[in-house]
């Protein structure tokens, strides 16, 4: 199967789908490193440090699920009690309906609203009074790094209405970023201790966090996305956002990691290290219900053969049943298979056409 990966990942380099990347595929870690950092650049190294952008979610969730095995928390704990910003959400009356056709939400926004993507916050597909607005508050989804503090983008957010009452529809991202901030509200903590306490010291994940230390920048490649003529720099090496110290409170932001840090994580969570076999059983099981399920809440056909669990998606019919993982939109991805079989591959371009036929190629390659 290695074969297979570095054929696959070579013959994309090749096309210029990305300049390199770093992948591993099987039980263990076994890193291999093809092409270059940046069109021209060094080769590619297999500790190059990533954005891996929504791959954070799995680590966030992980942390909140800790945090209620602890019975610090608990998942239908309303999370008011520690973001009082959302403490009366109100609901539009159908998600396309003008930001004054709204109404008190039903029910509290809990903590297991924010690990399924239920929180009534989230992208919206559709041109929308919502969409616009959340444009125009800037906090719309993107590839690009949060432009403000964790506080800043908390009212953003928090000033707009819901698309839906919680619990009742599906809608990608936002949540995970309450999630963050919640994370260091409920523990009186930085969001980053908590994580290092949950996660990241259990799993003996050294290069994770929410920047890349100064005396380590080298190890940070350039980010790309393809252009009219070709592949662009979006985010310089070495250099940027992600490079400490961080300007603000990012707790709501996403991490930097490994390909070897990643696949440490993944290995603790299925060995029972970071949670229990019930909650890592309820992580990698879809938690939507069908009502939820709206065809216009995410890209087409999502949901014809996947679910959401919590913080990762899974695979719920079809030849890789079980199988649950996640992409970042600079060109990131992994999945971990019934039969404990790991894929993760690291690239830094941002999510396109190409990158998606990269990643659906990848999918393929275990028979699981």
């Amino acid at each position: 199967m290695s074969d297979a990966l570095h054929d696959l990942l070579t013959r994309h380099v090749e096309a210029g789908t990305m300049p390199g990347a770093v992948a591993t595929i099987g039980a263990q870690c076994e890193p291999v490193a093809i092409g270059l950092a940046a069109p021209g650049g060094m080769p590619l190294r297999t500790d190059a440090i990533f954005r891996i952008q929504s791959m954070t979610k799995a680590i966030t969730a992980v942390a909140a699920l800790r945090l209620v095995q602890d019975g610090v928390i608990a998942l239908d704990d309303p999370v008011a009690t520690w973001l009082p910003e959302l403490a009366e959400p109100r609901v539009l009356v159908r998600p396309d309906a003008p930001l004054e056709d709204s109404r008190p939400a039903r029910r509290p926004i809990t903590v297991r609203h924010l690990l399924t993507n239920q929180s009534g916050y989230g992208m919206m597909t559709t041109d929308t009074p919502l969409r616009q607005a959340m444009v125009d508050a800037g906090v719309e989804a993107g590839a690009e790094p949060v432009d403000r503090g964790a506080q800043d983008w908390l009212n953003a957010l928090a000033a707009l209405p819901l698309a839906f009452d919680p619990g009742d529809g599906w809608r990608y991202h936002h949540s995970f970023g309450l999630l963050g901030i919640l994370l260091g509200r409920v523990t009186d903590r930085s969001t980053q201790d908590v994580l290092d306490a949950t996660v990241f010291t259990p799993a003996g994940m050294t290069d994770t966090g929410f920047a890349v230390p100064l005396d380590q920048a080298h190890r940070l490649p350039a980010a790309f996305r393809h252009g009219a003529d070709g592949l662009e720099q979006s985010e310089p090496a070495g250099a940027g956002f992600y490079v400490a110290p961080t300007p603000f409170d990012v707790s709501h932001s996403e991490l930097v990691s490994t390909i070897a840090d990643y696949h440490a994580f993944l290995r603790a969570l299925l060995d029972g290290r970071l949670i229990g076999p019930d909650l890592r059983d309820k992580l990698r099981r879809d938690q939507i219900q069908s009502a939820a399920k709206a065809s216009d809440s995410f890209f087409p056909g999502f949901w014809e053969n996947n679910g959401w669990g919590y913080g990762v998606s899974v695979v719920t019919d079809g030849a890789h049943r079980g199988r649950f993982g996640w992409s970042g939109g600079l060109g990131t991805d992994f999945f971990v298979d019934p039969d404990g079989t790991i894929c993760i591959v690291m690239t830094q371009v941002e999510m396109d056409e190409r990158i998606f036929a990269l990643l659906g190629e990848l999918q393929g390659l275990s028979g699981s």
